[in-house]
Formats: C-alpha cells, sequence, structure tokens
C-alpha cells in the first residue's frame, strides 16, 4: 500500500511538474519537481525516526546517518 502512495506521490509531482513547465519554463519545473520529492522524502525520514525512537532506539541526526549509515 505504501509503495502505491509513494509512486502516486512521484506521479503526480511529475504531472503537475509538466504542467508548470509549459508555463514556466523546464528550470522552473525542476526546482519544483525537487522542492515536492524533498518536503516527502523529509517527512518520510521524520516518520522513521520518531518509530525508532518510540521502539526504544536512539534517533540519529544527517551527519551521523551520513557518516556510519549506507543508504
Amino acid at each position: 500500500m505504501k509503495t502505491l502512495r509513494n509512486r502516486m506521490i512521484l506521479i503526480m509531482a511529475l504531472s503537475v511538474g509538466t504542467i508548470v513547465g509549459i508555463f514556466r519554463g523546464n528550470e522552473a519545473k525542476q526546482k519544483w519537481v525537487f522542492r515536492i520529492k524533498s518536503r516527502f522524502d523529509e517527512k518520510r525520514q521524520m516518520a522513521e525516526q520518531k518509530k525508532l525512537v518510540r521502539g526504544g532506539g536512539v534517533a540519529l541526526d544527517d551527519i551521523e546517518l551520513a557518516a556510519f549509515h549506507n543508504n
């Protein structure tokens, strides 16, 4: 179910991005799609951190994640 939702969000972002690209240009489209995907990824990462903390784990910040984990 989550995979379907993630794909739908990506398809929606690309569809609206195409419309933005038609009216504002390709660079504006790329910026808009990047901004939407970044927000989505940020929310997903925060949810994973909260789940980890609730389960008794230790929340890591971005620097620790980059230094010790290969994503």
